[in-house]
């Protein structure tokens, strides 16, 4: 297996493409705009030169795994010989159903369809295809090409071959992976959300402010940056939408989203990737906490 195809060059996207190709794999990265895809491209060869000065990476392996890297805007020019696609597009059902009910048409009877989903049932983005046995979740963590953790989520259908091959292939990347099951939210965000949802609710009810919540996390619990802030890297909306998955999916109010949450995303409040959220951010960088004002 050494062909991949990654669907969305946002910061997921570029970041399982970047590490796919710096690995020895060739890649071809996916997204209907153009724009995005050579933004994502900038992006993975910025990353490489961060790598460059720690010496962590020599320049001839920059430039290999930028070789190894092809962009498409037509999903299904991009996936045809494909042997593995991941599926790293936004959080949102509907629109995961529709990718893969191409995919399943587009490629190779033989190729294995992942998603990066990070909450939404496998069993049943498997549903809609016909290879049920063949689609698994590869939830990657963010920043991907830092991060070591893989969760490999199977599905109610997936086989134990797919599953191996999927586990195997991660460590080639230099990934840990861990074998979950399909429960909503699985491993990683059944437990992160709620406490992401609990630093709000203590804001919210006036518990404590912004940076004194983040304070108590990192230098009580040893995190190495508080839920708030985590929150706003992660993107508050999909944090919602996260929250909203594991609320619908076991029925237990203590994962229904706070109100001050729900209203800084109707707010257009979602994080680092607005420049606001609990903190406000200017070229990445945290400068003032923001988010009382949304109470």
């Amino acid at each position: 297996m050494k062909n991949i195809a990654v669907i969305g060059s946002g910061t997921m996207g570029n970041g399982i493409a970047h590490v796919f190709a710096q690995n020895g794999f060739k890649v071809n990265l996916i997204d209907i705009s153009e724009k995005a895809l050579e933004k994502a491209l900038a992006t993975i060869e910025k990353n490489l030169d961060r790598l460059i000065s720690k010496e962590k990476i020599d320049e001839a392996t920059k430039q290999d795994t930028l070789a190894n890297l092809t962009t498409f805007t037509d999903l299904e020019e991009g996936v045809a010989s494909a042997d593995l696609v991941v599926e790293a597009a936004t959080e949102n059902t509907e629109l995961k159903l529709s990718i893969f009910k191409q995919i399943d048409k587009a490629t190779q009877p033989k190729c294995i369809l992942a998603t990066n989903t990070s909450s939404i049932s496998i069993t049943k983005i498997a549903a809609v295809t016909s290879r049920p046995d063949k689609v698994i979740g590869m939830h990657f963590m963010n920043p991907v090409p830092i991060m070591k953790l893989v969760e490999i989520i199977r599905g109610y259908n997936t086989s134990d071959e797919v599953t191996k091959t999927i586990m195997e292939m991660s460590k080639t990347l230099g990934k840990v992976p861990v074998e979950v099951n399909d429960y909503p939210g699985f491993v990683a965000n059944r437990i992160l959300m709620p406490m992401i949802n609990e630093a709000i609710y203590s804001l919210y009810e006036g518990v404590a402010g912004v940076e004194e919540i983040d304070t108590v996390m990192k230098l009580g619990m040893a995190h190495p940056m508080g839920p708030l802030q985590l929150a706003d890297f992660i993107g508050l909306d999909v944090c919602l939408s996260i929250l909203n998955v594991l609320y619908d999916g076991f029925g237990n109010p203590k994962y229904a989203p706070c109100p001050l949450l729900v209203n800084m995303v109707e707010a257009g409040h979602k994080g680092v990737k607005t420049g606001s959220g609990f903190y406000s951010w200017t070229h990445g960088t945290k400068d003032l906490i923001v988010a009382d004002s949304f109470k």
